[in-house]
């Protein structure tokens, strides 16, 4: 097994380098302690959230000590970058609720035992204690407003307006560094290139008050090869929480990715070795209708994010919805999972069996049992993967699924899944 890569190599093979302050290669030589700051704005982080993320990760596994900031304080004033209009205020409470329900997030990506664990730290420790008139003393007097206006994140809001509350979130930021490397020596910030401007300002901050040297690295921002913007779909943002995205339709998101951007995404969201991704690209390349390489995106991502055993059960929906998969071999979590997805509806089944024409209708799959009739004669409906004939269309318990389920298909593409209970009588 070859020698693992310096962090900074590791990253600039994948493409994860977008820029860095000079002498950070000799700075990284010596472990060091490097954040990342995630602010509750919502209850979950969403997919792009997964750069400054795998950041972490790729610091802890070059031997680091990964820090991730959860912004139970800065989030209750919100960072005005990438945004046109001001952010609305939410209360103490519902930040807090959020950054707790973020902390449990960011427990799937990092080691938090062992002699080189991660951190976890919440920024309200520090900020709600702290009183305007020291972070004006203390933070503020090493800022002109010449440098603060310079900053992009400002710049881009002039025009529009921006309010002192927005304006001061960069002393914010610069104040978290600072308290970083006093309380866990922490010498190294990363985030996306948008917050450069933030980031500086923390060195700065760092070096004006005597604390020592530092430095900030930022990745890329994820853009999609056509130009729009990564991590949203019709339905919204791709979130992490599963109550809000499920498994499966993460599992999907990540399935139907462009060929053009796949072989990004397994460099900069993965641990995949080198050797492996370019294989895959070469797979990609070869017989791009195989989907291989997205397929082994959709596995490792989601197994990272919701466990090994969600990611075989959206693997098994997939593959049934869209792959032809077998209907019978379907596990019980599988079956459940599909619940979620497709319509659902549930029917006493008599001893005799129930006619699929009644099925058809009950699930709305048929308008009326003329059209669910048509439908059968013209070959277009199967139950559990059969085909049904007119002259034999009645299901029957020995020719259920697990739970005593029944998959209906009409067509190619438009399912249904019944539960059908057995009648007592």
């Amino acid at each position: 097994m070859g020698q693992r890569l310096s962090l900074l190599d590791e990253l600039t093979w994948r493409g994860l380098l977008y820029q860095h302050t000079e002498g950070i290669a000799e700075w990284l030589e010596t472990p060091r302690g490097i954040y990342a700051g995630f602010d509750p704005t919502a209850s979950s982080l969403h997919v792009g959230h997964l750069l400054p993320v795998m950041g972490l990760v790729h610091a802890q596994r070059a031997g680091h000590r990964a820090v991730a900031l959860v912004g139970g304080g800065t989030g209750l004033i919100g960072d005005p970058g990438g945004k046109t209009t001001e952010r609305p205020l939410s209360s103490v409470e519902q930040v807090a609720e959020q950054a707790q329900a973020i902390r449990a997030q960011l427990e799937r990506f990092l080691d938090f035992s062992g002699t080189n664990a991660a951190l976890l730290r919440d920024n309200a420790e520090w900020l709600r204690p702290l009183r305007a008139i020291d972070l004006m003393r203390d933070v503020g007097k090493h800022f002109t407003v010449n440098y603060m206006l310079a900053k992009d994140s400002v710049q881009s809001r002039i025009d529009v307006g921006i309010s002192y509350t927005e304006f001061s979130y960069m002393l914010l930021q610069a104040y978290d560094f600072l308290e970083l490397k006093r309380r866990d020596d922490v010498s190294l910030q990363l985030g996306g290139s948008d917050q450069w401007g933030n980031m500086t300002a923390g060195m700065e901050l760092i070096r004006r008050t005597g604390a020592g040297d530092a430095h900030v690295m930022t990745m890329p921002l994820m853009m999609k090869a056509d130009g729009t913007k990564f991590g949203k779909t019709e339905g919204g943002a791709v979130w992490l929480d599963a109550a809000l995205t499920s498994p499966y339709r993460f599992y999907q998101f990540w399935v139907n990715s462009d060929d053009r951007d796949v072989g990004r995404w397994l460099r900069f969201l993965t641990l995949l070795p080198r050797e492996e991704i370019e294989s895959l690209d070469a797979e990609a390349s070869e017989h791009p209708e195989r989907r291989t390489a997205q397929r082994a995106l959709a596995r490792e991502v989601t197994t990272r994010v919701h466990g090994a055993d969600a990611a075989r059960v959206a693997e098994e929906v997939s593959a049934l919805l869209f792959g032809g998969g077998e209907a019978r071999s379907l596990s019980a979590g599988a079956i459940d999972a599909l619940g979620r997805e497709i319509p659902t509806a549930e029917v006493a089944l008599p001893a005799e069996g129930v006619d699929v024409l009644d099925l058809l209708t009950e699930t709305k799959l048929a308008a009326s049992r003329g059209a669910a009739k048509r439908l059968v004669e013209q070959g277009g409906v199967y139950v559990n993967g059969a085909r049904v004939a007119m002259a034999e269309r009645t299901v029957r318990a020995d020719g259920l699924l697990t739970g005593g389920h029944a998959l209906l298909r009409k067509g190619a593409r438009d399912y249904a899944l019944v539960r059908l209970r057995q009648d007592p009588s």
